[in-house]
């Protein structure tokens, strides 16, 4: 029992302390609900490092890697968390420094904004229709600076300024990109610093009109394709649009792929850099990409709604329902009829005619009074507030009584009510299912089995309303390559990530300030802490020296006495039986053989009997029996000697030979009760 019981509490030990374990992994590195992991912080692989990039992010060696600073500061050195080794924060750090990334081929636009503004980045001065005058104009603020957080000297970027404000501002492409046979990869960053309440972080690239004017770049301004992050209220979109022109009557509609595959509030929420990448390929397929992770993919032609191709067959518009056809697949039966007794007009409930009115009820008294104490207000005017009337107060007379007023039955239920007759329901003979319109050729059909050759772009532009500010873009590319944007991100991503890891809490930091935006969490942490520390204080406590302990009383162990007896009766017994038959010779022996033979299958037979009525006697007393066997038998001798008040010598003798084989037959018969 006691092992049972230590073998719980380790039990509940070890739970305790796996239940730490996994508070601090899931506030440590919180899981993504039904996705992949999009972290891949140790994935050198994915950002395209070799070893001598990694040497210049590290700066291992200054003197050769060594580069200017585009705003002429120092190299920036990243704290990191200190080790066992008892080294603190301020002692444990890295370099990182920064370059300008160049791209690696031929782009067709790339912008990292650590000169400032390029020229070539326009402002919209026009208003955006169907809008209020006040907040129609895009007048939104734009500035180019460093990250407020996570910061790397020398890295800057486009930031929204304005809150509650339209923005628009756009740059042409170094050439058009024509959707011909290689793909397209777009690729920016995003970091909402301030979080989002509502608005967006995504870009469109216009179309190539003969009419672009950046100048007056609004939000009809036609488009090919728009990408990026949208928020507003709980909704967390990561939109990839594009708009496709009929063939037939060159209308273009908006076509929108499928959503994300993982949860997006995080990428809006933890105020980090995050690297958002589009592919495009040829064959229509398309990737969607965050920190180099996929979130989405699929098919233009199955995977966008509306579907790309219209449906070859269409209800036919001029055709419309027979006017005697049956829709009802049940009716009620014509042949039924309303029962006799069926009453309708039964109300369905009724007083209760064995309830009585109980003892004490006070019907003279109401069940409210006017409130005695109750004054008129002094300001009361009965020509325009009317006559004054005390509030009314339960009556103070019925609250010991069961009731007061008037005194009604109860109501209930109806027994013979069964409301509105309805003729029971039957198939309908005459049903003919619901009816639809025919199908008709679609005039507008048509099959487009290339979406992906889409209207040609030759600018970018950031068209957004937002309700937050300091929302962070940088490091824009469009290339045919996703190679070229992978090298791309590892010279600036791949830095920000570097700097925002290093700069991470660490993990009690990071359990304080979960705690703080969720309280009730404080209760897992007193629970999974004081759960093992109680059960180690119980179990691991060493026990006092001066503990009580009740021993079972145990019998010393004895000799076999009783087996030593037997052993010593047997041999008197066979030496009295010697003795006998030298006195008496052999028919005197062979006398008493049959006798004694007699005598035994007597007692066998006696025996049998006693085990046979259930053997208390042999199980629990056995003793007892034997000494009152010997008592009858002394008694039994006695009668004879008083019956026989004339003996002779030879009398003597043979009573002393029955003696001795009485005393015989009792030890054998002692050895047999003992063994049984």
């Amino acid at each position: 029992m006691r092992s049972e019981r230590h073998r719980m509490w380790r039990l509940l030990l070890l739970f305790g302390t796996l239940a730490v374990v996994a508070v601090v992994a899931a506030h440590q590195n919180p899981p993504e609900d039904d996705g992949p992991d999009l972290d891949a912080d140790n994935d050198d692989d994915d950002m395209g490092l070799d070893e001598e990039e990694l040497k210049v992010l590290m700066a291992e060696d200054e003197e050769e890697e060594k580069v200017v600073l585009m705003d002429e500061e120092k190299p920036y050195e990243a704290p990191t968390r200190g080790k066992a080794s008892g080294k603190t924060d301020s002692d444990v750090s890295f370099q990182v420094t920064y370059k300008t990334p160049v791209p690696t081929d031929d782009v067709y636009f790339a912008e990292t904004f650590d000169s400032g503004l390029p020229d070539r980045w326009q402002l919209s001065k026009t208003v955006k229709e169907d809008a209020d005058g006040d907040i129609a104009k895009y007048e939104g603020k734009w500035a180019v600076e460093q990250l407020k957080e996570n910061k790397v000297p020398g890295d800057k970027g486009l930031v929204l300024k304005s809150q509650a404000k339209h923005h628009a501002i756009a740059a042409m492409l170094d050439k058009p990109f024509v959707f011909q046979d290689e793909p397209l990869v777009l690729q920016y960053e995003v970091n909402f610093q301030d979080g989002i309440d509502c608005g967006g972080a995504y870009i469109k690239l216009l179309s190539d009109t003969d009419g672009l004017n950046l100048e007056q770049f609004h939000d009809r301004t036609p488009y090919t394709i728009m990408f990026g992050p949208d928020k507003c209220g709980e909704d967390y979109k990561l939109h990839f649009i594009f708009r496709h022109k009929n063939p037939l009557n060159k209308d273009v509609e908006e076509k929108h792929a499928k959503r994300a595959d993982v949860d997006l509030k995080k990428f809006y929420t933890d105020k980090k850099t995050h690297l958002y990448t589009l592919v495009l390929n040829p064959d229509n397929s398309y990737e969607m990409f965050i920190d180099q992770s996929s979130v989405s993919r699929g098919n233009l032609l199955e995977d966008v709604v509306p579907p790309v191709n219209p449906p070859k067959e269409i209800d036919d518009p001029n055709d419309s329902k027979p006017g005697d056809w049956d829709e009802r697949a049940k009716i009620p039966d014509p042949e039924a009829a309303k029962p006799d007794d069926w009453d309708e007009d039964a109300p369905a409930k009724i007083e209760d005619p064995d309830a009585i009115k109980p003892e004490g009820w006070l019907d003279d008294e109401p069940e409210f009074i006017s409130d005695p104490s109750a004054e008129k207000p002094e300001d009361w005017d009965e020509e325009m507030d009317g006559e004054w009337e005390a509030p009314q107060i339960p009556n103070p007379s019925c609250e010991m009584a069961p009731g007061c007023g008037e005194w009604k039955r109860p109501m209930i239920n109806n027994p013979q009510y069964k409301g509105k007759w309805k003729a029971p329901l039957v198939d309908n003979p005459t049903y003919q299912g619901v009816w639809k319109p025919r199908k008709i050729n679609n005039p507008d059909y048509f099959e487009d089995l290339q979406p992906f050759r889409m209207m040609p772009f030759k600018a970018l532009g950031l068209e957004l309303w937002s309700m937050t500010s300091d929302i962070y873009f940088d490091n824009f590319i469009i290339t045919s390559h996703k190679e070229v944007a992978d090298r791309w991100a590892s010279d600036s991503w791949g830095l920000k990530k570097l700097v925002a890891s290093a700069n991470e809490p660490g993990i009690f930091a990071q359990l304080m300030i979960a705690a703080e935006e969720r309280p009730w969490l404080w209760v897992i942490y007193i629970l999974t802490v004081g759960l093992p520390i109680g059960l180690l204080v119980l179990f691991c406590w060493p026990k006092k020296s001066g503990d009580d302990y009740v021993y079972k009383k145990v019998d010393e162990p004895r000799v076999d006495v009783e087996e030593e007896e037997e052993e010593e009766e047997e041999a008197a017994a066979e030496g009295e039986d010697k003795a006998a038959k030298e006195t008496e010779g052999p028919p005197a022996t062979q006398e008493a053989e049959e006798e004694e033979e007699e005598e035994e299958e007597e007692e066998e037979d006696d025996e049998d009997h006693e085990v046979d009525a259930g053997g208390e006697n042999l199980g629990g007393g056995g003793e007892d029996g034997e000494e009152e066997e010997e008592e009858e038998d002394d008694d039994d001798d006695g009668e004879e000697e008083s019956r026989a008040p004339g003996r002779t010598l030879e009398d003597e003798v043979k009573d002393e030979e029955d003696v001795t084989e009485e005393s015989h037959k009792q030890a054998v018969r002692k050895r047999r009760v003992r063994k049984d």
